[in-house]
């Protein structure tokens, strides 16, 4: 018999340690949006992408604290959520020793309990396992914008986001690449880690510099 999922949070302390050890062991673990009084959504995690801070030429933090991004400058265990090319929101978990600036990029889930309130929010997707398949679709799904930049992800039930122990990726089935769209020296880094065989993970692509109306050809960086 398979053991449920454990529903209890996940301690602070669990993102209190280098962005390189956190990211892989988020893989299983449910993420929980609540909706009052519509219900919930609950995803388990199959993707993720890791940037460390300003040592990170792909990190947001990587030319220093803004007003933007000062939300991952801790504490750990929240949620930062940036807006991106004008149209999209992803979200990130702030990890590491305050001050650092780490995160990591929710990349992709599955949906396990609540499709019926997200299938509305994705009319695109053609199956389940693509309601959450990339960053933006995940934040799209969950109703994720900047109202919810810095809510605390190890907060109390009925918190608008949260984080559960859920059931850790075993370790034959992690894998690490590449972090997609990131450019430069950033580019070379396996820090995308993925459970194997997961219909619900994104595919993997290049950076491509987008082209913005009457400017050339510019950097795509995108990530925590």
């Amino acid at each position: 018999m398979i053991a449920a999922p454990d529903r209890t949070p996940l301690p602070r302390s669990f993102f209190d340690r280098p962005v390189l050890e956190a990211a892989p062991a988020l893989l299983g673990r449910l993420l929980v949006r609540v909706f009052s009084p519509k219900g919930r959504v609950v995803l388990r995690l199959t993707e993720v992408e890791a940037y460390a801070g300003e040592a990170d030429p792909g990190s947001h933090a990587y030319r220093g604290r803004t007003a933007r991004n000062a939300v991952m400058y801790g504490p750990p265990g929240h949620a930062y959520v940036y807006f991106t090319y004008g149209m999209w929101h992803c979200l990130n978990v702030v990890c590491g020793p305050e001050g650092f600036a780490s995160g990591i990029l929710l990349r992709a889930g599955e949906i396990v309990e609540g499709a019926e309130l997200v299938r509305p929010r994705r009319p695109t997707a053609r199956r389940d396992h693509e309601l959450a398949k990339g960053p933006a679709r995940l934040a799209t799904a969950l109703d994720v914008d900047r109202t919810l930049d810095g809510t605390d992800l190890c907060g109390a039930e009925g918190a608008p986001l949260r984080l559960l122990t859920g059931t850790p990726a075993p370790a034959s089935l992690l894998r690490a690449g590449p972090r997609t769209g990131v450019s430069g020296e950033g580019a070379v880094h396996p820090w995308r880690y993925w459970i194997d065989g997961e219909q619900s993970v994104s595919p993997y692509r290049a950076h491509t510099p987008r082209r913005r109306p009457g400017t050339a050809r510019g950097a795509n960086r995108k990530g925590s």
